[in-house]
């Protein structure tokens, strides 16, 4: 039966925390001003959609932020942690608290996350094809750039080596490990 549990957290986990990024890239999408024809861009308004359009009749925007899709984020964290609860603590009923903390603690745990990833991928991409266009480099660079500025005025690039993405990801780590969230919800 442990087995089973674990099994299922880990597919529960894992399915829930994919969608939540892709909810949470739209979000940042929208931030950054995104170029909303770009192919990705398109993906991940077609996917989120309906959810967020419901919460839309509910939630009005505030300003650049799109406060229903951030609420669905809030949503689906909730839910998740309540999930890894149920599954991966059984003695553990539900707490309504802690479990709201939690989940804004796992949200922005994903969002570094998020942003962990997307350097990685941008750092990638540059190296083994440095010159060629594709909507998913434009995409990075639009959600990268914001991160990255600051630290390039600060910190120059070295013989045309730049630091700056090393830098951010040291960083967003820090943040992510001095975040107070359970090892459980990691």
């Amino acid at each position: 039966m442990a087995n089973t549990n674990n099994a299922l957290l880990f597919l529960v986990d894992t399915v829930l925390s994919l969608y939540i990024l892709v909810v949470l890239l739209r979000v940042i999408l929208q931030l950054v001003h995104a170029d909303f024809m770009n192919p990705v861009s398109q993906f991940v308004w077609q996917i989120t959609r309906a959810p967020v359009n419901l919460l839309r009749n509910v939630i009005p925007r505030y300003r650049n932020w799109d406060m229903p899709a951030l609420v669905f984020v809030f949503i689906l964290c909730y839910a998740l942690i309540e999930a890894i609860l149920a599954l991966g603590a059984p003695g553990y009923g539900p707490q309504f608290i802690p479990a709201v903390a939690w989940a804004i603690l796992k949200a922005a745990t994903l969002v570094c996350n998020l942003y962990f990833f997307t350097l990685i991928i941008q750092a990638l991409m540059s190296w083994f094809s440095p010159n060629q266009y594709s909507p998913a480099t434009a995409i990075l660079f639009t959600i990268n750039e914001p991160l990255l500025r600051p630290v390039r005025r600060v910190i120059p690039s070295f013989s045309g080596i730049d630091l700056s993405p090393l830098v951010v990801i040291i960083g967003l780590q820090l943040v992510s490990r001095l975040l107070p969230l359970p090892g459980l919800f990691r």
